[in-house]
Parts: C-alpha cells; sequence; structure tokens
C-alpha cells in the first residue's frame, strides 16, 4: 500500500511502466492500492503535478505523462494587441527536452487568437503543436519577402492552447454593470469575453472599477464566470488604474508579518561587531550618483588616478549581511525577483527598513559594503580586481543633474567640499570615457535612450513629463557598474562555482533581415547586419538624426531578450564574455545572490559565509527572476503608456494644445505613421486627416504628393499635435499643423 509521504514518487512511477494506459483518479487510487484516508492526498499530488506540467488529463478525466506526449510543449503565453499570442516554450523542462523539437530554432511558437483557449496573458500552458515549419501558402506567396529564401522561414511553428498550467494572477480588471437585475464586469482585456458573469455586486456600484477572480470559464464560446475580490473605485479616482496594473499582474504590495517582524529586527545603524574584518573607507571621498528621485542607494563610486592608470572602487551595500538564505527576508525576495518601478510608486523587493534605511548608502552614515577595487591601464585594460568588505561614509549624495553640471563647469564658483567633489568627477570621466570607448571598440552597441519620466498631481493625475537625456553623468555610472559586473562574473566562473550570470545570446539573422529591411526604408544601407561592425556603423549614421529612435527601437525588437541564466554564456550587446548582475542588491535578487558566492574569493573571507545555491538551484533561481523580471517590465511599461496617453488626452482639449516635432517611421494606405521626437510617442496621422488637397499615394517610393508637388514622405519631420486618444485600445491620432 501507498504511504502519503512517497505518494508523488508512487504515481510517476506506475505511469513510467511500460503498457501504461492512461487512468482516472479512482483507477489511480485501485491501482496504488490506496487506503482510502489518502484519496484527498492523491487528488492534491495529481493537481500540483498537473500544474508543474509532469503529467497531463486528457479525455474522460485521465492521466499520463506529458513527456509521452511528443507534441505538447509547456510555457509561458504573451499575448499581442489583436488577441493572438506567442507562446514561448520552457527551454529546461525535461517534458520539453524529451520531445525532439529544437527548443533553440522554435523559441517562440505563433498562437491564433482563437487558439488561445481560455489563458491570459503570463499564463503558464501546455500548447499542443499544430504545425513545424512554414505554412502551406508560403511557398506560393510571390512577395520576395515571404518566400521560401527569406531567413527564418523554415523556422516558424504554430500550435493551440491545450490546457493551463497555471495562472500568472487569475485576475481580471474591468468594470462593474448593474442593470435590469443582472450584474456583470467588462473587463478591460479586449482578447476576453465582452461579460463576466458575476453572482453579486460585492460591496461595488455600477461603474466602479473592480478586480474579478475567474471561478469558471472552460470555453471562449462561454461566458466566463467570476467573483469580486476588490472594488477598486470609480475610473476617475486617483491611484485606481495602477491598482488595477499591479492586481493584473500578480504583483506583491505589502510585506507578510513575518518578513515585517524580520525587518523590523534589524537594527537602524551600523553595529560596532559588524566592522570587524573590513576595510575602512570612511574617510575617503566616496560619493553616489543617482536620480533625483531615488529613493534608495546601493552603489558608490571613488577614484583615484595613479602613475600608471586608475584605480576604480564600487561600493554596492552588503545586504547578504541583513539578508541571510532561508529566513523569511529571503525568501520574500527570492518570489518577488525585484523591485518594480511603477509611474507612480515603487513595489520594492525588501523592506522599507532596509530598501531605504540601513542597506541605503544615504550620504553622513556609516554603511556596510562589498567592494570591488579595480586597477586600470592608460588604455582601459583591466589589470586587477580585488573583492573586500568594508565600510564607508558617502561624503555626497549628487544627482544625475547636478553630477552634469560639474562635469560641464568644473570647479569655478565652487566652495573648497564641492570643488573637490568636481575635481573627482573629472577624473572619474577620464577614465569612464576611456572605458566606454574601449567598449564599443570591442563591439558593444549603443542603445542608450532618452528616458520620459511622467509627472503626477496630488491626486495621481498626470501633469506633464520630464525628459532625461543620457548624458556623461549616466555614462559614468553606467562604465563603472558594467566593470564591476564583469569582475564578478570572471572571478566566479575562474573560481569554477556555481552563478547567475545575466546572458544576452546573438540574435536569429531572420531578425537581423527584417530589421535591415527598417534601415533601407529609411534610406540606410545596412550591410551585413551579422557583423556587429556593421550594426555599430548603421547606429553612428544614424545619431542626431529623426529617426535615431525608431532605429534604435527596430534593433531592439531583432536582438533577443537578456535574461538570468545558471552558465556564462556572454552578453551580445555589452559584448561582453562574462557578465552578471552584482550592483543592484536591493532591487534584484540575481545581485544578492551573486554576493554571496562572492563570500569565498573576499581578500578577507568570512568565518561564518552564506550557504550557497547549487548549480541546479542556480538553474530554478534564473529561470524564476527571468520571469518576475518580464512581469514587472510590463507593468511599469503599461503604467507609464497609461499615464502618457491620459496627459495627451487631457493636452488635446486645452485652449493651446501642445505641439510637437515628429519623424514620418512610416507611410500606409490608412496614413502616416509618426513619432513625438520630444516624448517618443507613437501615433497615426489618419488620411482622413491630411490638409486639404489631391493627395497622391505613391507606396514605391514612401510618400504621399499633391500636384502641386508637396509631398509627405518617410523620415519627413512634421509639426504635430493629439487629435484623439483612444484609451482602451491606447492609440494615439495626430493632426499636422504648420507647413
Amino acid at each position: 500500500m501507498a504511504e502519503a509521504g512517497g505518494l508523488r514518487e508512487k504515481v510517476l512511477e506506475l505511469m513510467r511502466q511500460p503498457g501504461y494506459r492512461p487512468r482516472n483518479k479512482g483507477e489511480l487510487a485501485r491501482a496504488l492500492e490506496l487506503h482510502p484516508d489518502l484519496r484527498a492526498d492523491l487528488r492534491a499530488e495529481l493537481a500540483l503535478l498537473e500544474r508543474e506540467g509532469v503529467i497531463v488529463r486528457g479525455k474522460k478525466a485521465r492521466y499520463r505523462l506529458r513527456a509521452q506526449e511528443g507534441n505538447l510543449l509547456s510555457g509561458i503565453l504573451r499575448f499581442q494587441p489583436k488577441g493572438a499570442a506567442w507562446f514561448y516554450p520552457d527551454p529546461r523542462d525535461p517534458a520539453n527536452l524529451a520531445s525532439g523539437i529544437d527548443l533553440e530554432r522554435f523559441s517562440r511558437i505563433y498562437v491564433g487568437a482563437r487558439k488561445t483557449s481560455v489563458a491570459l496573458d503570463g499564463d503558464r500552458v501546455a500548447l499542443r503543436i499544430e504545425r513545424l515549419g512554414p505554412p502551406v501558402w508560403w511557398k506560393h506567396a510571390r512577395h520576395k519577402r515571404a518566400s521560401l529564401e527569406a531567413p527564418g522561414a523554415e523556422d516558424q511553428a504554430s500550435g493551440r492552447v491545450e490546457r493551463i498550467l497555471q495562472r500568472r494572477s487569475g485576475v481580471v480588471v474591468g468594470t462593474l454593470i448593474e442593470r435590469k437585475g443582472f450584474v456583470y464586469v467588462q473587463p478591460d482585456d479586449g482578447s476576453l469575453p465582452p461579460t463576466i458573469e458575476l453572482e453579486s455586486a460585492g460591496g461595488g456600484r455600477s461603474g466602479q472599477k473592480v478586480a474579478v477572480r475567474l471561478l469558471e470559464w472552460n470555453s471562449r464560446q462561454v461566458v466566463p464566470r467570476g467573483e469580486i475580490t476588490e472594488v477598486l473605485g470609480w475610473p476617475d479616482e486617483g491611484g485606481v488604474d495602477i491598482r488595477g496594473i499591479i492586481l493584473r499582474h500578480g504583483l506583491r504590495e505589502g510585506f507578510p508579518e513575518e518578513v515585517q517582524n524580520e525587518a523590523g529586527e534589524v537594527p537602524s545603524t551600523v553595529q560596532p561587531e559588524a566592522l570587524e574584518g573590513r576595510v575602512d573607507w570612511r574617510e575617503k571621498l566616496v560619493i553616489t550618483i543617482d536620480p533625483a528621485d531615488a529613493r534608495d542607494f546601493d552603489d558608490a563610486i571613488c577614484v583615484r588616478e595613479l602613475e600608471n592608470g586608475w584605480e576604480l572602487a564600487v561600493h554596492i551595500a552588503d545586504v547578504a549581511h541583513y539578508v541571510k538564505p532561508g529566513t523569511a527576508l529571503d525568501r520574500e525576495a527570492r518570489e518577488r525577483g525585484n523591485s518594480t518601478y511603477l509611474v507612480d510608486r515603487v513595489l520594492p523587493m525588501l523592506p522599507e527598513e532596509l530598501s531605504n534605511g540601513i542597506c541605503s548608502l544615504v550620504p553622513a552614515k556609516d554603511r556596510l559594503t562589498r567592494c570591488v577595487t579595480m586597477s586600470f591601464d592608460r588604455k582601459g585594460s583591466m589589470t586587477l580586481a580585488r573583492f573586500e568588505q568594508a565600510v564607508i561614509c558617502s561624503r555626497s549624495r549628487l544627482t544625475y543633474e547636478e553630477a552634469q553640471e560639474m562635469l560641464e563647469k568644473g570647479t569655478d564658483g565652487l566652495d573648497p567640499s564641492r570643488s573637490e567633489i568636481a575635481g573627482a568627477l573629472t577624473r572619474c570621466w577620464e577614465l569612464a570615457k576611456l572605458l566606454r570607448q574601449r567598449r564599443f571598440a570591442q563591439g558593444a552597441l549603443d542603445l542608450d535612450f532618452p528616458e520620459i519620466r511622467m509627472e503626477l498631481d496630488e491626486f495621481g493625475r498626470p501633469s506633464g513629463y520630464r525628459r532625461e537625456d543620457y548624458n556623461e553623468s549616466h555614462q559614468l555610472i553606467e562604465e563603472f557598474m558594467l566593470a564591476a559586473n564583469e569582475a564578478v562574473a570572471r572571478a566566479v566562473k575562474n573560481a569554477e562555482s556555481p552563478g547567475i550570470y545575466r546572458a544576452h545570446e546573438e540574435p536569429d539573422h531572420d531578425k537581423l533581415f527584417e530589421f535591415a529591411e527598417l534601415a533601407r526604408s529609411h534610406g540606410y544601407e545596412p550591410g551585413d547586419l551579422v557583423n556587429k561592425k556593421h550594426i555599430q556603423n548603421l547606429l553612428r549614421d544614424c545619431r542626431g538624426q529623426p529617426e535615431e529612435h525608431a532605429i534604435k527601437l527596430g534593433l531592439l525588437k531583432s536582438l533577443k531578450r537578456a535574461s538570468y541564466s545558471e552558465e556564462p554564456l556572454g552578453h551580445y550587446g555589452l559584448s561582453k564574455t562574462d557578465y552578471c548582475h552584482f550592483t543592484s542588491p536591493i532591487r534584484r535578487y540575481a545581485d544578492l545572490i551573486m554576493h554571496r558566492l562572492l563570500e569565498p574569493l573576499l581578500e578577507t573571507p568570512l568565518t561564518r559565509t552564506s550557504k550557497v545555491p547549487a548549480r541546479v538551484q542556480c538553474a530554478e533561481i534564473s529561470d524564476h527572476i527571468s520571469t518576475t523580471e518580464r512581469t514587472s517590465a510590463s507593468a511599469e511599461t503599461e503604467s507609464h503608456r497609461l499615464k502618457m496617453l491620459e496627459w495627451l488626452d487631457l493636452s488635446a482639449h486645452e485652449a493651446d494644445p501642445p505641439v510637437f516635432e515628429a519623424v514620418i517611421t512610416d507611410v500606409r494606405k490608412i496614413g502616416l505613421m509618426v513619432e513625438a521626437l520630444e516624448i517618443l510617442q507613437r501615433g497615426l496621422v489618419k488620411r482622413d486627416d491630411f490638409p486639404a488637397g489631391d493627395w497622391r499615394l505613391e507606396s514605391h517610393r514612401m510618400r504621399y504628393v499633391t500636384m502641386r508637388g508637396t509631398e509627405l514622405a518617410l523620415g519627413q519631420v512634421v509639426g504635430v499635435r493629439v487629435a484623439r486618444v483612444n484609451m482602451e485600445r491606447q492609440l494615439v491620432d495626430f493632426l499636422l499643423v504648420g507647413d
């Protein structure tokens, strides 16, 4: 008779037997000779195995191993605006690997809008492969780019969702409607059915925004049933929209009591016993440079010029000293994976007592750090790196704007203390500039973008925006953090220790082919983009041009997404063989793990080192935090876009609406696709909204022209203002203004 403790193993052992036929729960219980008291345990174990994708439930609720179904893969589903989706198979899933399908070649699989079953964005699903390779019509296509000669034609695949393995959140946000005795919700997500049935209004009132947990939904042809879990408030109330984003993405807000209790026990000041074995940097000129609205400072720098080069010390908050493996703090940080920076709030990885308190490198306060001290020769080559525990007392907290002003003006008119800092910044930039030149000479890609930050009033409504260009002060910090990350990754790899690395693989050639077509449409001759030198030349040629952002964005979309890996696979974009994340342990769990892995390599090793994960655990953590990073990025982008669109909608109704310079990025039958350069916002100038005239489309020249010779062509800079904003579809229509 099977015991409860080994039930999982007994179930899998039975299913692996030759000649096993699928069985339902009752048949499995009898085959395992289970005591009736253990049948509830069996049901729970089967449900868990199914969620994990180890087993599948087929016809008449009979179970079998998923590995026995060769064309069934598990992975994450990501929806596109019009309802179709991309499926990303899990490259580590044993059953996926056993399927025999080339997961590198078919790294994403198309799922039509009618084949997504009842999945929501971000769900983990089981996908049945319907086609590997191009569709039948592909070989008959006449268009050159659709021919079989086009790169990647054979790497296409499609499938349909068989079942949901695990919901990302299972929460849908929508508007509560009470009408003629019926209560239902109209979901905001256009890919869902138009109504979700409810048994009650859950305390909400018709017209309010609510969060709904799906209870029953078996087919897209059937109306889902759900229950209200939270009444968010009226649509125009401050914070309601962002709260909806948080719930929809399954993000965590407050911390559990156990975590808060542990955080409350952490001392608010550095204790004397914590200084033992640490190098004292408190009298040296150590500074931080961060955004003006930053609240947690996890990195500080100090540069000293030597006779034959420079010495750079990068101090990183010693979070590992306060967050020990296996604690409630550690478990919560791992589950969150990273902090999430929404437009109006931060959802931190660690409680405020640590993230904004004892771990934050605030000025004039003693703080514990892990220090990477690197020596560079006059050519910018790193000749030595050492790692140590340290204690610092930051001399100054600079914003990027303050640092940039010092770099531009030097020491003129400054008091002695600020003059000393300005002089130090000059030395910092001398080294950073050299490191930057060296990095690009080695093949790194210049994909830096200006940042548009939305400004909100006290009610959470957008009142304007702030544009932050990527200047020398940003580049200085970036180069120093890159150097520290590289030094740590190399040391951990050479020590043959397990690790979590930042990986960015080479792009698919078919994606580069598509990007080359985009570059040609803007008048550039890209050359062979498989050669990174040609990509660098293209980026250099478009620098400062109106279409620069469109070109960079197109390249970014053609590259693979960076992720975490237990293997040092290198970083294509940065052109680094060894790279990891080490410099932000307050907001990224990967960095905290690397701090622990570095402990045996410290100049004065700790007497009691942290328990570090094995390589297989590093693989599991890498997968998890890669997923949490994507979820956070999606929520952050959505929250910013929402407030930008809201501001554009408000400004469109002003007496004197703002006018933007915009570049024409595409020419279509429906009109002109444009990008407002100041705010990096894309939109459409509809053909019906063109100025009066006999406009004629010349597709081959990518332009509209009139008989009088007036033209609107790809790459042309025009003046635009907002005509209308569709908040539901998140689309902006512009009007042409001026000549």
